[in-house]
């Protein structure tokens, strides 16, 4: 299974024989810690056209069991956002969402509290704002991932940037991995990163990452 080990694909409603592109960089905060927030603002880049297309920001668990993540879906024609946990264990209805448009912006949080993970959405242009829980709370998240994701179709929609990335991991006062160059899975992506800065409080690390770029296949 591609993701398993990899990514556990968002939305298996594809069709299982369709060629998969990945594209994507991953963070790991240090040994024995977890990440407890991940939040930014993401561009809505161009869409040439309908496709089975995926852009997101998201978090795995240390057991590889699924993907929770705030999905920019092209498959309609028109990008809709919308968060959840991807496939099972446990099984979670996917979150609300609305439509965002080329040149939009869109930011996002995802938060641990004491039962949950609260994943919100809000878009730039009207305001609008979608919030929802999420059972996920048992959940260590050790993987941070900005991603593509394409089922049978080229990355031709120029390049999806980042901005005013805030990641926080608990655990350790650790905060090497904010510093180091994330995984690039496969050496796939050229990509850029800048602004970035790590501050430490007690056994908390908040990494601040102004921008992240992936711009182009390699």
């Amino acid at each position: 299974m591609l993701l398993a080990a990899l990514l556990l694909s968002l939305l298996a409603f594809a069709n299982q024989a369709a060629a998969v592109s990945w594209y994507f960089l991953r963070y790991y905060p240090a040994s024995g810690q977890k990440f407890t927030s991940f939040s930014g603002t993401m561009a809505v880049p161009t869409q040439p056209k309908a496709a089975t297309i995926y852009v997101w920001p998201g978090l795995q668990p240390t057991d590889n069991s699924g993907v929770y993540q705030n999905v920019l879906d092209g498959r309609s024609g028109t990008w809709w956002i919308g968060s959840g946990w991807c496939c099972s264990n446990p099984s979670l209805p996917w979150g609300s969402g609305f439509n965002t448009y080329a040149g939009e912006t869109v930011a996002f949080t995802n938060t641990l509290g004491s039962s949950t993970w609260t994943s919100t959405l809000t878009r730039s242009s009207t305001g609008e704002t979608v919030s929802n829980n999420f059972a996920l709370a048992s959940k260590s998240f050790n993987q941070a991932l900005f991603a593509i994701e394409l089922y049978d179709v080229a990355w031709d929609f120029g390049q999806v940037a980042f901005s005013n990335v805030v990641i926080t991991s608990t655990g350790s006062s650790d905060s090497s991995w904010c510093n180091n160059h994330p995984e690039n899975y496969n050496s796939a992506t050229v990509y850029s990163i800048s602004g970035v800065s790590a501050t430490v409080s007690g056994n908390t690390v908040t990494c601040k990452i102004a921008s992240v770029v992936l711009q182009r296949p390699a």
